[in-house]
């Protein structure tokens, strides 16, 4: 039995998302069990707050996105807690579309009473100005241009519901040119014959973007401006003014944490 059915049986349509959902259950596993030792302080945790961003991601982004899971699987998903509820909340505002974490948007956690620099705009910052915040190792999770696609910089910011809708379309434009080329009957029965083969190079080709193509998918970015993402950059940058020139931005380009 799945270990996702242990509590309550999942809803048809579940199974699209479980392959996924078990990986990166298993990746968070294996990070968390790691040793910590040479990692600065808070680095240990990157992996969960990365992890915990692609996964209710996905998620989203297979519902709201690319509509390949119904409404219930979705709620499922919130209920069982596979997802963060709070976080694809936020998802929802202009301006919080690439949030890496509502820890970051808590002025409680910074010690100067704002948010994290990763949600700072580009425009607000020196051009090539390196930003990574120290507790979730974002780069940069603020909407508008110039924003990071992948605001993490790995494998881990990478948009998985993309590369899976993308991997399932160039599968169906194979067999619809393998049936038209080959004629049905003799395609049906080489499908069938290799159906099993297929099925262990998906598992081998992994969740993760495979190239270049694969990594630079996403399902866009909200690039509206929004009053309340440029407040906090606003008091972010007027709390911190000490570190910051005229410009705007910092003229130390070694990365900066909150």
């Amino acid at each position: 039995m799945s270990r996702f059915a242990r509590k309550e049986r999942p809803p048809a349509g579940f199974e699209i998302l479980e392959p996924t959902l078990t990986a990166l259950e298993a990746e968070l596993r294996e990070k968390v069990n790691q040793p910590h030792e040479g990692l600065r302080r808070g680095e240990s945790l990157w992996p969960v707050h990365q992890i915990n961003w692609q996964r209710s991601r996905y998620v989203y982004d297979m519902y709201h996105v690319y509509k390949e899971i119904s409404r219930e699987v979705y709620d499922y998903c919130i209920r069982m807690k596979l997802v963060d509820a709070g976080l694809m909340a936020k998802w929802k505002k202009p301006g919080y579309g690439r949030l890496c974490s509502t820890y970051v948007i808590n002025p409680k956690n910074y010690k100067f009473g704002t948010v994290s620099i990763c949600r700072v705009p580009r425009q607000f910052l020196e051009p090539d100005t390196v930003v990574e915040d120290s507790n979730t190792g974002c780069r940069g999770c603020a909407s508008g241009p110039g924003g990071q696609r992948n605001i993490f910089g790995n494998k881990y910011g990478q948009y998985l519901a993309a590369i899976q809708v993308a991997r399932k379309k160039r599968a169906l434009e194979e067999e619809a040119r393998r049936m038209v080329g080959k004629g049905r009957e003799k395609a049906r029965a080489e499908r069938e014959d290799s159906e099993g083969d297929e099925d262990s190079e998906d598992e081998e080709a992994g969740i993760w973007a495979q190239n270049e193509e694969e990594a630079v998918l996403g399902p866009g970015d909200d690039v509206q401006g929004d009053v309340e993402a440029d407040r906090e950059a606003k008091k972010f940058l007027t709390k911190r003014g000490g570190e910051f020139g005229a410009g705007g931005g910092s003229s130390d380009k070694r990365p900066r944490h909150a």
